[in-house]
């Protein structure tokens, strides 16, 4: 079983690195938002077509980048060469799409904890799932806390639980689909990832009675997260890092 004795995660978390205030799932996000005092992120990772994991929320480059096409199209050469910044505004540009292994390398130097969602180009979803558990238990092996890996799709959980049993998991979800407290179970997570507005105190009970953390995306009303917080609920993803106090 992977569920922990007790639960090493912060209540909030920085969805993206700094939500809003950088651009995404770079390296400047995730210092900007250790800046506002977060210890906790969360980002998005996906597999390169010469199977390096890299950061993006994304399959199409369009959004986030200068590129043109699916992302997981692309040998990571040639991702390393876009411009991740300039969308968001002009003193980002040029910043660079990062691999997880720099985020580790950034996490592990400065003792902060991450949330790796798993973000497969679709049809890829084994083998991100595979990819990503499998280079986040070498890179994180021997660490205190090991990073949270979650995933709206069961297919890469699953291969991730097979890959690195160890590392704990949760289950993303945006509606209360059937069956899907059985399947965090049957995956042996550790949380259910909610779209806020889904938890109510019977689901949050009904999570807590099987033994898993709630947490909640992406949280940026005050209304919202004091609610969340009178429920109960153990995490708060967040874009409003410069509005939400960390501690």
């Amino acid at each position: 079983m992977s569920n922990m004795k007790h639960w090493p995660y912060p209540r909030w978390i920085a969805h993206r690195g700094a939500g809003k205030l950088a651009p995404e799932n770079t390296m400047a996000a995730f210092r900007l938002g250790a800046a506002h005092g977060y210890r906790m992120f969360e980002c998005d990772a996906k597999l390169s077509a010469d199977g390096v994991v890299f950061l993006m929320h994304d399959a199409s480059l369009e959004r986030t980048t200068n590129g043109k096409g699916i992302g997981g199209d692309l040998p990571w050469h040639a991702l390393s060469q876009l411009d991740a910044g300039g969308w968001h505004s002009r003193v980002f540009a040029g910043e660079p799409l990062p691999t997880l292994e720099a985020l580790a390398r950034f996490c592990l130097a400065n003792r902060y904890l991450l949330n790796i969602e798993i973000k497969p180009t679709p049809g890829t979803e084994a083998a991100t799932g595979d990819a990503v558990a499998r280079l986040a238990a070498q890179l994180w092996q021997g660490a205190e806390v090991p990073p949270l890996l979650t995933s709206f799709k069961p297919d890469a959980l699953a291969a991730a639980q097979t890959a690195a049993p160890e590392l704990p998991r949760g289950l993303l979800m945006d509606t209360l689909w059937d069956g899907w407290l059985e399947k965090a179970l049957n995956l042996d997570c550790v949380a259910v990832v909610a779209n806020y507005a889904l938890w109510d105190s019977a689901t949050v009970a009904r999570v807590h009675s099987a033994g898993l953390k709630c947490l909640s995306y992406t949280v940026n009303d005050d209304c919202a997260a004091q609610h969340l917080l009178a429920l109960g609920t153990d995490g708060i993803i967040t874009d409003r890092v410069d509005g939400f106090s960390p501690i």
